[in-house]
């Protein structure tokens, strides 16, 4: 029996080693493009035109269509987008089309993983619409899918093969994420930074005044108990005891309120602490 699986376990090993890699005829390409504040991808394969007649032989006008070789394209969107006039939630889909002399159905489908139309369910596609299919001079040999007319928030997806080209459109909102960038940074420091650079300070023993500067301007954007809670160590710091009990009462009753007893104990025991420092 361990003879016939040493040589079973040989045989597997030489049909491994003897697999030769050799050139894809379809390769794999990825495509990806910066548009505005996001990014889109789409990953395809590349056919070759061959001396073949493609569109209405090959591929078949008004029926669907992998678009390409092997699986169907996936495009990949890091933000809500719309695509042919059609608002797509960031994410990952499968593209596919049906194409036809004048123009062609695009279909984007909810399931990333179509390996061709076999599995593919009209009931997942999110959207679909038409885009006008033009003729060119030039001859595109490779299957090419790519990103043109860039602009700020915009830009074109375009679908070249033979001598057909569709093109359709992909636009992505910036604007306001603009703006809230820029509201955010001329506010200043948010109150997380003012308390973390304030409790930096104090850990660290450094400049106690400074850091009491800005846990109080961390409170002024927020109150909440476990800054009051720095706030009244860095107040006992300075040696100002009375104020520092004043804080952590107020940082207790915030505790209790929120129900969180380790802050609410912490505070009870500074306060017993310090009142025994006051003179």
């Amino acid at each position: 029996m361990q003879k016939f699986l040493f040589i079973a376990f040989l045989l597997v090993f030489t049909i491994t080693k003897a697999q030769i890699n050799t050139p894809q005829p379809s390769p794999q390409s990825t495509v990806s493009q910066k548009i505005g504040l996001s990014e889109a991808s789409i990953t395809y394969s590349r056919p070759a035109v061959k001396d073949r007649k493609i569109f209405g032989d090959l591929v078949p006008f008004n029926k669907l269509w992998r678009t390409g070789a092997n699986g169907a394209p996936t495009i990949k969107l890091s933000d809500d987008a719309n695509i042919g006039g059609n608002n797509v939630p960031a994410g990952e889909y499968s593209l596919i089309t049906i194409p036809s002399e004048k123009e062609w159905t695009i279909i984007i489908n909810k399931n990333p993983k179509l390996s061709g139309t076999s599995n593919y369910k009209q009931e997942e596609d999110l959207i679909r619409f038409t885009a006008k299919s033009e003729t060119t001079a030039n001859n595109t040999e490779s299957f090419t899918m790519q990103f043109t007319d860039v602009t700020e928030g915009s830009a074109n997806i375009e679908i070249a093969w033979e001598k057909t080209k569709v093109t359709f459109p992909i636009v992505f909102e910036y604007d306001s994420k603009v703006a809230k960038q820029i509201t955010d940074k001329l506010a200043g420091p948010t109150a997380n930074e003012y308390f973390s650079a304030a409790r930096y300070y104090f850990e660290t023993n450094r400049d106690l005044n400074q850091a009491l500067e800005w846990i109080n301007k961390s409170l002024e954007k927020q109150e909440r108990y476990w800054i009051l809670t720095v706030k009244a160590k860095i107040q006992a710091g300075l040696g100002k005891y009375k104020d520092a009990i004043a804080t952590a009462q107020k940082a207790k009753e915030l505790a209790d309120k929120d129900e969180d007893t380790n802050y609410a104990k912490q505070n009870v025991d500074n306060i017993a602490k310090w009142q025994k420092l006051i003179k």
